[in-house]
């Protein structure tokens, strides 16, 4: 009987995984990660938690336990990264992290800790890299979990002067109030399976309130804004993609992705047509006059988005040039940092790319798309405030008349179909 209990703590701690807008498909792999993170106990509490953010009140209640007990438990939840805490103004909100970005790459900033990190690596990859369910459900969507910042070192001053602020990754490090650095989760993984590369490995950046919280339990060190600069120079210096929460405000993340390691990146390759990684608003173009052929920014391109085809010189028959496919570059600007010759620069792309403006709106619009916003808003373990409401339905109504039809067909509401009239 305790055997069944066990399994069923695990099935419903999936099930309460699968109320995100990104969740995480069942399967037996999906079962053996989760029983390395968790005990059969911690998966049975936390599947009674929201997955919005909640205080050790509501936990008490969920649990049936006292508020001391429920912080002495939540405390060693955090300690294992698989909650995080905020503390503001002395008291403490928690947060369940989705799987991805979440727990899963927690489990592997740094060395040591709780968990057996060569079996849990290998598992990480049976999960994600062949049985690819996880990772087509990721990115299934238009809203796209992450978003790619342009190499700040690729732009001329007259491309500079179309750059928001927030697509700057050195404007993420500048403006964040806390900075945390520690392993990166993938190159640290690839460690563990004997296919890392020797691109920097402690190098993963966190911010803010995620920042504090995995600093004060030893997954990551605070650093000062000007090591953080200097660490995104070396990341640029290693040719790395950086790749971060796809939001304009309140960036919990910058990852510094090498196309070899980096899941993500290797998504954007294998599965091109879901286009599972936002663009930046760049596309290079090439002088092909002057380009010689060398072939350098198609071997630095991480999504393979270059090509050399001849250049059908008729003086020079071996002559190559430089092709690319628009529908799979990221705009991420390495291939004109890695030119020698100078011959490659950024343009515009014709239609311009939004982002989602914070956290909230991105969490809503993936939660429509994918069908999931009735598990957003109805969350069945939360204690719903008129605040809260107000947030998520203050996103709803700035939506193109589209998204708010899908979305209202998805919560079938009478108040929001009411809401949606009076506004038109």
């Amino acid at each position: 009987m305790s055997h069944l209990t066990s399994r069923e703590g695990y099935t419903h701690l999936i099930e309460r995984l699968n109320h995100f807008p990104l969740g995480a498909p069942p399967s037996q792999t999906l079962h053996k990660i989760l029983s390395l993170l968790f005990t059969p106990k911690e998966a049975e509490l936390v599947a009674l938690l929201p997955i919005k953010p909640f205080k050790a009140e509501i936990a008490a209640q969920s649990w049936s336990v006292s508020v001391l007990e429920a912080h002495k438990i939540l405390d060693t939840l955090c300690s294992k990264a698989l909650l995080i805490d905020i503390e503001q103004e002395g008291s403490s909100t928690y947060v369940l992290p989705p799987p991805m970005a979440g727990f899963f790459e927690f489990s592997l900033m740094r060395t040591g800790g709780h968990v057996d990190q060569k079996l849990i690596s290998e598992l990480f990859y049976q999960y994600l890299s062949v049985e690819e369910e996880f990772i087509k459900a990721l990115f299934t969507g238009e809203t796209k979990p992450g978003r790619t910042f342009v190499n700040e070192n690729a732009l001329s001053p007259q491309n500079s002067l179309y750059v928001l602020d927030y697509e700057r990754a050195s404007h993420i490090i500048e403006s964040s109030k806390f900075m945390g650095v520690g392993l990166c989760y993938c190159r640290h993984k690839k460690q563990h399976l004997g296919t890392a590369c020797d691109a920097p490995l402690e190098i993963c950046m966190t911010f803010g309130h995620t920042a504090h919280s995995l600093s004060k339990h030893g997954y990551t060190r605070l650093v000062e804004k000007s090591e953080g600069l200097e660490l995104l120079e070396q990341a640029r210096e290693y040719k790395l993609v950086q790749f971060g929460e796809n939001a304009q405000n309140g960036v919990n993340f910058i990852c510094n992705c090498c196309s070899c390691c980096c899941e993500a990146l290797t998504a954007a390759r294998r599965f091109a047509f879901l286009n599972p990684v936002e663009t930046t608003n760049f596309l290079p173009q090439m002088d092909l006059i002057t380009c010689h052929g060398c072939s350098q920014c198609a071997q630095a391109c991480p999504v393979e988005a270059i090509s050399m085809v001849s250049a059908h010189d008729p003086q020079k028959p071996k002559r190559l040039k430089a092709t690319l496919d628009e529908s799979r570059c990221l705009g991420c600007g390495i291939c004109v940092t890695a030119c020698k010759d100078h011959v490659i620069s950024l343009k515009e792309r014709a239609k311009r790319i939004i982002t989602p403006v914070n956290a909230a709106h991105k969490t809503v619009m993936m939660a429509i798309e994918r069908g999931k916003l009735q598990d957003l808003i109805f969350d069945n373990h939360a204690l719903w405030n008129h605040r809260a409401m107000a947030a998520i339905l203050g996103v709803l109504l700035k939506l193109p008349p589209i998204k708010q039809i899908m979305a209202s067909e998805q919560i079938k509401s009478r108040y929001f179909a009411k809401l949606l009239a009076d506004i038109k």
